[in-house]
């Protein structure tokens, strides 16, 4: 019987695997990975039998009780398996629904972390998600399917949010945040396929992703996330945003 690797490939960037994680990927014998692992990810693992299990927002997509099924199968037939997750295995990823099965199965395992995308994407806006007197604590957050509101009370209380898989609430959450104290000028920003050549972003306040603004300019196709917080206001010695439609400032990067 062989052993599991659970790996974090990263936010998106074939560089910003870990060495670790890079050097076991060269190791594998077959690889089930995410849909949004990315191709040049994929080419450190040229020897490797590749399984496609990921799951992406709104799409048909791999029951997790197969993909479990699959892992173990795998690993009762090669020494190496590499379960490889976007990101960091622990967030947002389902790794307990695996490492249950795996423990149940009597398979040994091993957890490989990798950057997660919230500090991907803070980095690709160049907003720190603290900042000494302003910002001292964090939230990152997801909404479930089933529900149509979030928990607002314990996310208005983070200095910055960040919402995993918030695309098509972000005016919903907006709009909860600023009903329960949230002021409507918090900047809001939208980042979407942080560190790859898809990279883009932009600033709204909150209000205006209320108002639906952030919706009518995100692509359905790209994965995003929802940063707010005073910590990712400009700062002074940034270069000033122009204003844009009627007068309200907010900035837009995209990958170099």
């Amino acid at each position: 019987m062989g052993k599991v690797y659970l790996i974090g490939a990263g936010p998106g960037a074939a560089d910003l695997i870990t060495v670790r994680g890079a050097r076991l990927l060269g190791e594998a014998q077959v690889v089930l990975h995410d849909a949004l692992v990315s191709p040049e990810m994929l080419a450190w693992c040229p020897q490797a039998q590749l399984i496609e299990v990921g799951k992406r927002c709104g799409q048909r997509s791999t029951a997790q009780l197969f993909i479990n099924r699959q892992i173990i199968d795998q690993a009762r037939k090669q020494d190496r398996v590499v379960r490889l997750k976007g990101g960091d295995p622990m967030l947002f990823g389902r790794a307990d629904e695996e490492l249950q099965a795996l423990e149940e199965a009597g398979i040994e395992y091993e957890i490989v972390p990798g950057i997660t995308a919230a500090l991907a994407a803070a980095s690709a806006i160049r907003k720190p998600l603290t900042k000494r007197g302003v910002a001292r604590s964090v939230a990152f957050a997801t909404q479930a399917k089933a529900a149509d509101t979030i928990d607002v009370e314990a996310d208005v209380k983070a200095d910055t949010v960040v919402y995993y898989m918030g695309r098509d609430q972000a005016a919903s959450i907006a709009a909860q945040l600023i009903a329960h104290g949230k002021p409507a000028s918090t900047p809001a920003w939208v980042v979407e396929a942080a560190t790859s050549a898809h990279q883009r972003s932009r600033q709204f306040t909150l209000r205006q992703m209320a108002a639906g603004e952030a919706a009518t300019w995100i692509d359905p196709a790209q994965p995003s996330l929802l940063m707010i917080g005073e910590a990712l206001a400009s700062r002074a010695s940034e270069a000033v945003p122009q204003d844009v439609d009627g007068g309200v400032a907010y900035g837009e990067t995209r990958a170099a």
